[in-house]
């Protein structure tokens, strides 16, 4: 993954930092997109909850306790105690651009269209990297069914490159008497 983020700049690759898997859905958490719209997360959470029918759940949903120990165990960052007693929301790509519409200022839409930019890339370099996957199998199946033909072929090779066993009789002119 080094080399694909080095296509990124800088603030990009920051973004790229804040986001995670969970539930096969790449999301990010409430805190993080606090921080990079500027504002604090209990102001964030607030409209969140006074918008509440904007966020569907296939846009937003609350970590479980298991999700957020499993994340906070796999960042050093997210320390115990030091961060919000209430479980975070996480919000998926389209969440992140209802938040900015939410927001409304001029920071939360700039940063908005960053991190939006940052999903399309993503799907685009995930997109690129199924197309090797599938010239790979591809190329796979193939070499499994020539494999077939190919120990045909060594197995004639070996046969013609291999000394005969028997000693065979003499051609040619023959001398009456001699064998």
């Amino acid at each position: 993954m080094a080399k694909a983020k080095s296509s990124f700049t800088l603030g990009e690759e920051k973004i790229i930092d804040k986001i995670y898997l969970v539930r096969g859905q790449k999301v990010m958490l409430d805190r993080d997109l606090a921080e990079l719209y500027g504002v604090q997360t209990r102001r964030l959470k607030e409209q969140v909850k006074r918008n509440r029918n904007r966020f569907p759940p296939h846009y937003m949903f609350t970590l479980t306790k298991k999700e957020y120990e499993i994340l906070r165990s796999q960042n050093a960052t997210l320390k115990q105690g030091a961060h919000s007693k209430y479980l975070p929301y996480v919000f998926t790509e389209h969440g992140v651009l209802m938040l900015a519409n939410i927001l409304k200022s001029d920071r939360a839409i700039k940063m908005s269209i960053k991190i939006i930019d940052v999903f399309v890339k993503l799907r685009g370099m995930l997109l690129t990297h199924k197309d090797i996957l599938l010239k790979l199998e591809q190329l796979e199946k193939q070499v499994m069914q020539n494999s077939g033909a190919i120990k045909t072929i060594f197995a004639a090779l070996k046969e013609l490159l291999a000394p005969p066993q028997e000693p065979r009789p003499r051609i040619g002119f023959k001398l009456q008497g001699k064998d």
